[in-house]
């Protein structure tokens, strides 16, 4: 049995999830084989994930997406490291109430990127989800050695606000160490960097950014995109995280679904190979999660393997048919149990461990 979930966002992470069912399982049928491999799609939690798979846990000082320092980390195996935008540039990171969708950049990012060089690393994984910021990735670049000039020859302001006074833009003082490293940008969003279908305009308003907003922050990007290259701009993925995959694409990055990536960088398939039934969730099984999510990308890779994949979820909207053609022969969710969704989200981890036994009950026994 392999229990690998993505994290119940807003009650455990993906390693408590895994923990909860295991217990649940074990309850059910002492003495059952049982491996926990907890998994993230390249946002929130994917240090976590990886941690939780033998990663060695790193600690950086980094800019905050309003410029206040924050603790960021990584993880890094062998010549791997694997850097969580959100750690250091996610809505997470912003002071409690606080948005700032024209002015938090992504300057951390860059300072976490340039730890994981400092560290050795030949392969970074760089997962981009949870962005507090619309700025292109111009912070970023700009941490790694980029200039970002105004007509003065001065340096713009933060964020996409800032690049609004974009006259010219230098990338000649990029870290040299970059050219020699593969860059993964690891994302379940394909989005391009400005358009209706843009950065700005599908995920500048979870941000912050106000009707007015968008379009300022879309003429931004565009405006980065004539200084620096527009070609990238309409690549799959430029638009991920305030277009941060723009500007890793820039850096020569290789664009991959972050759900793949991570189950390469933990190791799934050996793990796979081990096990009869998959069990998977998150918080909600929906539309969404057949788009790139975690529970997608386990069942995918479980069913290609014929193994069996049972989901686990604080709420389910999906049909069963719609489950069985994404590979998932039933899902358990937590409301099943407890109608009230703000009890299953305190109440998680026990309700998990009914659910785990019940699946064991039906599935195992």
């Amino acid at each position: 049995m392999l229990v690998a979930p993505d994290k119940f966002k807003g009650s455990l992470t993906a390693a408590e999830v895994a923990a909860h069912v295991a217990a649940g399982l074990l309850r059910a049928v002492p003495g059952l084989a049982v491996e926990t491999l907890p998994v993230a799609d390249g946002g929130d939690g994917t240090v976590d994930a990886a941690l939780a798979a033998g990663f060695e846990r790193r600690e950086v000082k980094v800019a905050g997406p309003l410029g206040h320092p924050v603790t960021a980390a990584f993880a890094v195996r062998g010549g791997t490291a694997v850097v969580e935008m959100a750690e250091a540039s996610g809505l997470r990171r912003l002071p409690a109430g606080t948005l700032a969708p024209l002015t938090a950049s992504t300057h951390g990012s860059g300072e976490l990127l340039r730890a994981a060089l400092d560290s050795g690393a030949r392969t970074v994984v760089l997962g981009v989800g949870g962005s507090a910021t619309t700025d292109g990735g111009a912070g970023m670049l700009t941490a790694l050695g980029a200039r970002f000039l105004d007509e003065r020859g001065e340096p713009v302001g933060p964020g996409g606000g800032g690049l609004a006074d974009l006259a010219e833009a230098d990338l000649t003082g990029l870290d040299p160490r970059l050219a020699s490293v593969e860059l993964i940008l690891a994302s379940d969003v394909d989005n391009p960097l400005t358009g209706p279908h843009g950065a700005a305009a599908v995920y500048g308003p979870q941000k912050g950014a106000s009707p007015a907003d968008v379009p300022l922050l879309d003429a931004a990007l565009t405006r980065l995109a004539a200084a620096l290259g527009p070609d990238l701009a309409d690549h799959p993925g430029a638009g991920a995280a305030g277009g941060v995959g723009y500007a890793a694409l820039l850096l020569s990055a290789r664009f991959r679904a972050g759900i793949e990536v991570m189950l390469d960088v933990l190791g799934f398939a050996e793990s796979l190979a081990r096990a009869d039934v998959v069990i998977t969730g998150e918080g909600a099984l929906d539309e969404q999660t057949l788009h790139g999510k975690a529970p997608a990308g386990v069942a995918a890779a479980a069913r290609t393997a014929g193994k069996q994949v049972i989901a686990v979820c604080g709420r389910l909207t999906l049909p069963p048919e719609t489950l069985h053609s994404a590979g998932i022969t039933a899902a358990y969710p937590l409301t099943s149990l407890e109608p009230d969704p703000a009890t299953c989200i305190a109440q998680a981890g026990p309700l998990l461990e009914q659910v785990a036994s019940r699946i064991a009950e039906q599935h195992l026994t």
